[in-house]
């Protein structure tokens, strides 16, 4: 008999059950993902927030903003997930799918990439 990777109660059931029920199965998956400190958790919530306004400002996949409404929103140019730099030269920020590019007069191309 196997016992529960959470609650450590014996598993009745198939043999290569890991968890006595749902609740054990999320709060033994939610223990092991759960950020481990506070600098980790808040870095985390500035990606998220970075990337939820790049979404929201760029909802077709490819558009233009001002630095100005970036920052209105809250956005934190510190934080991004990747740099990818073409070959013509443009260097582009990534937050996970959602980019952008520095262009000039304080504007900025946003774009999605294809994953």
């Amino acid at each position: 008999m196997k016992n529960c990777l959470e609650c450590e109660e014996k598993i009745v059931g198939r043999e290569d059950k890991k968890f006595c029920s749902d609740g054990c199965r999320n709060a033994y998956n939610n223990k092991i993902n759960k950020d481990n400190n506070n600098f980790m958790r808040n870095i985390n919530n500035k990606l998220r927030k970075n990337y939820r306004i790049l979404l929201e400002l760029n909802p077709d996949g490819k558009s233009k903003t001002s630095r100005t409404k970036l920052l209105s929103k809250g956005f934190d140019f510190e934080f991004f997930t990747n740099i990818l730099k073409t070959k013509t030269g443009n260097t582009y920020y990534f937050l996970y799918d959602q980019g952008y590019m520095f262009l000039d007069n304080d504007f900025f191309m946003l774009v999605k990439k294809d994953i």
